[in-house]
């Protein structure tokens, strides 16, 4: 039986991936070890079946298990100890599949040399979208083989209402900026946009900032409270994923400005709804959907005569084609085979 080998850090799509694994695959054969101090949110608890990685003696037993392995998966390349541990042992290097993240590579002079070195020597790396994969290519001189597989369950899209629109006798218009409180989403540049659009329409802005910079979240309420008043609807605290799904279908446009591949669930849940997201162009999310005939629009064109209503019907059917939970237990079984 094959020994597959998980390393990660906790975030809120880790607990769901092991239950994804756990429920639709012989969960003997994996093994997750999580970086870090045992800590229980998004959905972990001590029932799962996780191993904490927190101290120097600790992940030198990894090190000794990854001997065993028939297959490393990397969830991001967050831990310097880990890069430099694996940058020295070629070995593991040929049985490691990178799931890319996006944080953990784009812009190489962020990151250090052991591990601008350790991706050109990785040979798998794991992302659905395919320029992500030709970013490493270009930017670090990786060399390895694209395994196509969209990962996670947050990248599944989960229809949980019939209707196309529950909104559609409100005039009210409801936009989502960003996706977390994080500078990468460009707040305070959408505020901006919106702004100077000089729309007579009646529009509330909600802006996610339950995840990242405390600080940066205090300054984006700020700003935001000072340009639409009483219209200015942060949300700070974490919101179970169902009825996240549904504040989501709540929203008629979305407008998200990163310049890196970020918000992939928050995007690909508005686009199955029928929703209208805005992003920047270029992008490797924005080269995706465009392959895929979905349709979406550029933030940078955005005027008052987008701010309207309508329902990206085209988009429904091909979101729930691709991003779908048998699309995702495939691409997972040649993954782990």
């Amino acid at each position: 039986m094959k020994k597959i080998f998980h390393i990660m850090i906790l975030d809120k799509f880790i607990p769901p991936f092991i239950d994804f694994v756990s429920n639709n695959f012989n969960v003997r054969q994996h093994y997750f070890f999580i970086l870090g101090k045992p800590q229980y949110k998004y959905g972990l608890s001590k029932e799962h079946p996780v191993k904490w990685i927190d101290d120097e003696q600790k992940l030198i037993f990894l090190f000794r298990k990854l001997q065993k392995a028939d297959k490393i998966i990397l969830h991001g390349l967050w831990s310097e100890e880990v890069n430099k541990l694996l940058y020295f042992r070629p070995e593991f290097l040929e049985k490691c599949y990178w799931v890319m993240w996006g944080g953990d590579f784009y812009f190489p002079e962020r990151h250090s040399d052991v591990k601008k070195k350790l991706i050109k020597r990785i040979r798998h790396f794991v992302t659905y979208l395919k320029a992500d994969y030709e970013y490493v290519k270009q930017y670090y001189g990786a060399e390895g083989e694209f395994h196509e597989c969209l990962v996670y369950p947050s990248n599944v899209f989960r229809q949980i209402v019939k209707s196309e629109n529950l909104r559609s006798g409100s005039e009210e218009l409801n936009i989502l900026v960003g996706n977390s409180a994080t500078p990468e989403n460009n707040h305070i540049w959408i505020f901006d946009k919106i702004k100077k659009l000089g729309t007579k329409k009646i529009f509330n802005v909600y802006v996610p900032l339950s995840y990242g910079d405390f600080r940066y979240a205090n300054y984006v309420i700020s700003e935001g409270t000072k340009l639409f008043g009483n219209r200015f609807y942060p949300l700070m605290d974490f919101i179970p994923y169902e009825e996240y799904l549904r504040f989501l279908f709540t929203i008629d446009i979305a407008l998200f400005a990163h310049d890196r591949q970020q918000a992939m669930g928050n995007t690909i849940a508005l686009l199955g709804m029928g929703k209208k997201v805005f992003m920047k162009r270029g992008t490797s999310q924005w080269r995706l959907f465009n392959e895929l005939g979905i349709r979406i629009f550029d933030i940078k064109d955005l005027s008052d005569k987008h701010l309207k209503k309508e329902c990206m019907s085209s988009n429904i059917e091909k979101v729930a084609t691709y991003f779908s939970e048998e699309n995702l237990k495939r691409q997972l079984k040649l993954l782990f085979e």
